[in-house]
């Protein structure tokens, strides 16, 4: 699995990214710098990672959205190849369009650290395939500005379109606003675009993907993306 790994000024959770790929899978992810033009030749995968780009100026993941290598993350996608933007990465991708919505402050106003439980809405996706629908994960999160908005008819829109893959949950599954960390609506902790190959989750699975670090609920997701990319690639 080729994969590219955004680097902005600010990111810290690029090299988490690929460590975990690399222990997962056995593949070795590229950094690739915010200023560049393109992607590496061949890549298959883009991840955007975790952290504060720019500082979180103006709004998180605003600037970063204004950045070169964007384009070409626009282009991947486009083509029908998997673009995953975690937490900071999920900001950027609501601010470049590529998904809607919006990440707000906390309901709490103070930055969250912390495991959570989410459930999986749907394993029919690139990136969810070896999980179970129904399935709850223990995932960490690292937010500040975690609480994912969209306008009520917006809301309605993707909640018809199947478009909400992961939701906070209990530990049993259960879904209400109290287990939701930061107050996201219908607690929606990741949602894909209309093709099903852009997904944005405020969960870090890269912080999930070793038992030493207290659970590898996110190996799955790497070891899914991985079998839909070979899938692809025979067909």
């Amino acid at each position: 699995m080729n994969t590219s790994v955004i680097v902005f000024p600010g990111s810290n959770c690029d090299l988490d990214v690929v460590h975990a790929i690399s222990s997962a899978l056995g593949t070795q992810a590229d950094l690739v710098w915010h200023d560049d033009n393109e992607l590496p030749q061949g890549t298959e995968l883009v991840v955007l990672p975790g952290g504060f780009s720019y500082g979180d100026y103006l709004r998180c993941g605003a600037m970063a959205a204004k950045s070169p290598i964007i384009r070409a993350v626009i282009e991947h996608a486009g083509s029908g190849l998997p673009v995953l933007g975690i937490c900071n990465g999920f900001q950027v991708l609501t601010e470049t369009g590529l998904l809607p919505g919006a990440l707000l402050a906390n309901r709490t106003l103070s930055f969250i650290c912390d495991f959570c439980h989410v459930r999986v809405e749907r394993n029919d996706t690139p990136f969810t395939s070896l999980y179970r629908k129904g399935q709850v994960l223990r995932i960490p999160i690292a937010h500040y500005e975690g609480m994912y908005f969209l306008p009520g008819d917006e809301l309605a829109k993707i909640e018809t379109a199947n478009r909400i893959v992961f939701r906070y949950c209990s530990p049993e599954g259960e879904v209400d606003d109290s287990f939701s960390p930061n107050g996201a609506l219908n607690c929606i902790a990741g949602i894909t675009n209309e093709a099903g190959n852009v997904l944005g989750m405020m969960p870090h699975p890269e912080r999930a993907s070793e038992s030493i670090l207290g659970s590898v609920d996110g190996l799955p997701l790497w070891q899914s993306l991985s079998r839909w990319l070979e899938g692809r690639n025979r067909s």
